[in-house]
């Protein structure tokens, strides 16, 4: 079992298994762990014991550590003897962990959560990456675990990582709106949703950014998952934004996607997976009495006739997306998307998106629903939280590259 253990600040000998680590340790594959470069910490010692220093700073860093492929219990001390703290979590490409954690001066706090580590080979094959994948999106692949610390005051104590293998991985398929988006201003809800649950499931999201159903199963993405899904895992699948602009004889949201959807469904079924469909949601296409128009076609019924047929569970975000942006209005709904996309979201949007996710979910009480946070309240799409009080900080890393598709 792989199991690593870090002390910040600590200046005495780290004791039971923990490595100290200090400002200047900058990551490398000979070291296998450190500060990603320009993190721009202070580490400082604190007390005698392994976890009683802190490194901290007024700015978000990054921390990575390397480790094989598989599913990671995270262990993390927040707090600092000297000050209060407030430190946001997220990981690998922007997943979201951890919301706001507040310590006050001298009082510490411990939160765990689960983070899927992969990499493009599988049994047989290996996953057809595409040059973004190599380059801004490569921390989704590669042999370390990368740990984002954000907020007003972000500050580490320590940090345990454990791979765990008792845990079922909730795996995601899907587009640019389902991806985990590299850099900002743009955010997806597959990168969102893993605030939404507690650290007994693992959220793996194999989304990529311009995929279809049919250039999925040609990249590998499919088999890659079906390598690593073991009985009672799910497979959320939502698809349709690039389907739908696929041509040729007999292409169509009832003839080859519908038959498409199935083989997924069929696929993981044959695993002992849980498929779960996901209708696409709304582009932001409003027309001149403030409604919402349907840039899909047939494909969002598709995707119904699919569950029905093949008695899968469904959560209709093409439904929930209508309401939520003709709740914000035709203006305002601008602040749920990068500024001049109506397909790409930002945190807010993305964030919103995956609290239906959750709602659905915890709605239609499906099995999964037992994994989602505890006490996670009720959400009307029709009554989105407010934009001017979400918290969620942006990412340092941005960019001015459209994510593929639309």
């Amino acid at each position: 079992m792989v199991s690593q253990k870090f002390a910040f600040g600590a200046v005495s000998k780290a004791k039971n298994g923990f490595a100290q680590v200090q400002s200047g340790d900058i990551y490398s594959a000979e070291k296998g762990y450190g500060f990603e470069s320009g993190a721009g910490v202070n580490c400082a010692g604190q007390g005698k014991k392994a976890n009683e220093g802190v490194c901290s700073s007024d700015k978000p860093f990054y921390f990575s550590a390397k480790v094989p492929e598989g599913n990671y219990k995270v262990t993390i001390t927040f707090g600092d003897k000297t000050a209060p703290t407030e430190t946001t979590v997220k990981a690998e490409l922007r997943r979201l962990m951890l919301e706001k954690v507040e310590t006050q001066k001298g009082k510490f706090r411990t939160e765990t959560f689960i983070v899927n580590v992969r990499n493009p080979q599988f049994p047989g094959g290996e996953v057809k990456l595409k040059d973004r994948e190599k380059t801004m999106e490569w921390w989704a692949w590669d042999d370390k675990l990368t740990l984002e610390f954000n907020g007003k005051r972000p500050s580490i104590n320590a940090i345990e990582i454990e791979k765990i293998e008792n845990i079922p991985t909730v795996f995601l398929l899907g587009d640019s709106t389902v991806c985990d988006q590299p850099r900002e201003p743009y955010a997806s809800w597959g990168q969102m949703l893993t605030a939404f649950f507690q650290p007994t499931a693992a959220i793996a999201n194999h989304a990529e950014s311009g995929e279809s159903l049919r250039s999925s199963t040609g990249a590998k993405r499919l088999d890659k998952v079906l390598s690593q899904m073991k009985a009672g895992d799910y497979l959320l699948i939502q698809y349709a934004h690039n389907d739908e602009k696929e041509k040729g004889d007999g292409v169509g949201a009832f003839t080859t996607y519908k038959a498409s959807l199935k083989k997924f469904v069929e696929a993981a079924r044959q695993k002992g997976g849980i498929p779960i469909l996901v209708t696409p949601m709304h582009r932001r296409t409003f027309d001149a009495g403030g409604k919402i128009t349907n840039s899909h076609g047939d494909y969002p019924e598709a995707v119904r006739q699919v569950a029905a047929e093949e008695k899968v569970a469904l959560i209709d975000l093409t439904a929930m997306s209508k309401d939520f942006y003709e709740a914000l209005g035709k203006e305002k709904s601008g602040v749920a998307f990068k500024e001049g996309d109506g397909t790409h979201h930002s945190n807010y949007g993305a964030y919103e998106i995956a609290r239906m996710i959750a709602e659905s979910i915890r709605a239609q009480k499906l099995p999964l629903a037992k994994y989602l946070v505890k006490n996670l309240a009720e959400f009307d799409p029709k009554k989105p939280d407010s934009f001017e009080s979400f918290a969620v900080p942006a990412s340092p890393l941005a960019t001015d590259v459209k994510p593929l598709g639309n």
